[in-house]
């Protein structure tokens, strides 16, 4: 598990960037003091009409507060190298 801190104005590109990398296998986001606020599971398969209730979601929180944990659970089968 991977923990990525990120503030509110950066969150949607941060999470768009980790579902691009295809080995992401469940994103949750957290608050500034820990409270979950979205845990969704992710596939490898998964299409953009799927993802439309999770970016609705993100859109919503987005106003709740100004930093945000990402905990991110990759693949361990299908690591991906990043490149930079």
């Amino acid at each position: 598990m991977e923990q990525i801190k990120v503030a509110g104005d950066k969150l949607k590109s941060t999470l768009k960037q980790l579902i691009r990398e295809g080995n992401v296998r469940r994103i949750i986001v957290r608050n500034a003091t820990g409270r979950t606020l979205i845990d969704m599971p992710l596939s490898a398969g998964l299409a953009g009409a799927f993802l439309a209730p999770f970016w609705a979601a993100v859109a919503g929180i987005v106003a709740l507060t100004k930093e945000f944990t990402i905990v991110v659970e990759r693949d361990p089968e299908n690591q991906v190298a990043k490149v930079e």
